[in-house]
């Protein structure tokens, strides 16, 4: 069993005012199979421990560790996180003009795994993946998120998520934007590797709506920067009826 453990971590970030603290201590520990989800109201740092995680260059961490089986990812880059074990499905995926999807994917494989995929056996996997997310074959000949749907784009974080079989996946908002059929085909992509792995997730998201579809074992309220409150599956449910107006009175 694999452990990614957040341990007391003060993240800032730069602004033309100066240093701004973002997260103020924040403490969590998630187990493979685990799925919690990080609940808060705008600007409460969720998206910054996401970053903070993966290794944004804008998001200097002053204090803390996050440890991958006892291993401090802060002292990795981002591409040896990633090889670590670690993915991060963005909010807002950028655009790579020139490079296809099929590409993009053979060689994500190949760097996080050290050797390149046997053809054929890629192949299939990639097709029985789109497969199960709605997507059309000719898809993998796009340019990466180039003219991509909002839909789209996070029905390909969650593609390379299943084929690049993290230890630990954070995903950032992967619900925002989506009409209710996109967010059960992304939902579905999510308990797939969930029931078929023992990856642990962290779940980042405003609403509970996406909680009906992925149920998480642990729930976390950020405020401000910390941990307000902790629980499971029926703390999101409080939150579902009485929002987030008790942790900011």
């Amino acid at each position: 069993m694999s452990t990614l453990e957040i341990k007391n971590l003060h993240v800032q970030v730069a602004t033309n005012d100066g240093p701004k603290s973002i997260l103020k201590g924040v403490d969590l520990s998630v187990g493979s199979g685990e799925v919690h989800a990080i609940m808060g109201p705008n600007g409460s740092g969720k998206s910054t421990l996401a970053y903070s995680i993966a290794g944004h260059p804008d998001y200097e961490v002053t204090d803390g560790e996050v440890l991958l089986d006892g291993v401090d990812l802060l002292e990795m880059s981002v591409d040896e996180r990633a090889r670590a074990g670690l993915f991060l499905a963005m909010q807002y995926p950028v655009e790579v003009p020139g490079v296809t999807v099929a590409n993009f994917l053979r060689t994500a494989k190949t760097a996080v795994d050290g050797h390149a995929p046997k053809v054929r056996q890629w192949v299939g996997q990639v097709n029985e993946a789109m497969k199960n997310l709605r997507m059309d074959p000719a898809f993998s000949q796009r340019d990466v998120n180039t003219g991509f749907s909002g839909g789209e784009k996070k029905r390909f974080e969650i593609l390379q998520m299943e084929l690049l079989l993290p230890r630990f996946a954070v995903l950032d908002e992967t619900d925002s934007g989506l009409d209710i059929d996109a967010l059960r085909i992304v939902s579905e992509g999510v308990n797939r590797l969930h029931d078929d792995s023992e990856a642990g997730f962290l779940l980042i998201t405003h609403y509970t709506r996406i909680l009906r579809y992925i149920k998480p074992s642990h729930v976390h309220v950020f405020v401000a920067g910390h941990v307000a409150e902790e629980g499971g599956p029926d703390l999101a449910e409080r939150l579902e009826q009485e929002g987030y107006d008790r942790f900011l009175s």
